[in-house]
């Protein structure tokens, strides 16, 4: 395993310069052929984020906050900004080999490389809506905390843990595109039964909190909202943090697992 684990490293770190070329192309040809172009790829984000504002803080009216706490709509936010990056990882990371089948067939382009110029790709769209959410925050009224600090931290862990993810569920979908087409059905049940929309400690049921620990998708938005809201160290929930060292942990194992098995293959399924 620890020589698969080198064989990705130093397959990413020779290719990095084509991986960054890469990861701007795949960025500029989401917003090609439009008229607003770039700001497609904040409208989108906007447009979803005021829907369930709307349906839950003034439709449903489950926004309510102590006086002098931060605004619902931060909390909000704070939650559904990892998400997006989670979503796109979770329907187009696990089909790439698909995606750019030419790059394995003609260029011999090392397949792990492909998931991360990917994955880059897919990161600077969030980095951007983080500098929206930054935005948010101070616009709040929120001073700088010294909790903003672990902001850096959580998007280098967001940054490799679905990366492996891609990694991973790539290979597999290109072997079986059963697997794509079950992790893309399973998209929307995850993002509902996450904690991207409610607090997952205030459900009254012990054994489903912790349930929900080993969930990637509850930890980050969960972390981030403690960054951005309830201004604590994402580290101090230790359930949360134990749950996703240990998913963390299972998704290196398969990945390296599957890339160790797979890798030959897959230049020839495709």
């Amino acid at each position: 395993m620890l020589k698969t684990l080198g064989t990705i490293l130093k397959d990413n770190w020779e290719w990095r310069g084509r991986i960054a070329a890469l990861s701007m192309f795949e960025l500029r040809k989401r917003s090609r052929g439009t008229v607003l172009s770039w700001a497609w790829l904040f409208i989108k984000p906007a447009m979803y984020i005021f829907c369930f504002w709307f349906a839950l803080e003034i439709g449903l009216r489950v926004g309510k906050t102590d006086p002098g706490a931060p605004p619902y709509f931060l909390w909000l936010c704070a939650g559904l900004i990892p998400w997006f990056f989670m979503q796109d990882m979770i329907n187009q990371g696990c089909d790439v080999l698909h995606k750019y089948s030419y790059l394995v067939n003609k260029i011999k382009f090392p397949i792990s490389a492909i998931s991360t110029f990917f994955t880059g790709a897919t990161m600077i769209i969030e980095l951007m809506l983080v500098v929206v959410l930054f935005a948010i925050y101070f616009a709040s009224g929120q001073s700088l905390s010294i909790y903003l600090l672990q902001v850096p931290l959580l998007l280098i862990l967001l940054f490799v843990f679905w990366d492996l993810f891609s990694i991973c569920f790539s290979q597999l979908s290109a072997i079986s595109k059963d697997v794509s087409q079950l992790i893309k059905a399973l998209s929307m049940p995850i993002f509902w039964l996450s904690g991207v929309i409610f607090n997952v400690n205030n459900i009254p049921i012990p054994w489903l909190q912790t349930m929900l620990h080993f969930n990637p998708v509850t930890f980050f938005a969960g972390a981030f909202r403690n960054a951005f809201y309830d201004q604590v160290w994402f580290w101090d929930d230790t359930g949360a943090l134990v749950g996703f060292m240990v998913v963390f942990a299972l998704q290196l194992f398969m990945a390296l697992w599957v890339y160790k098995c797979f890798n030959e293959e897959v230049a020839d399924v495709l």
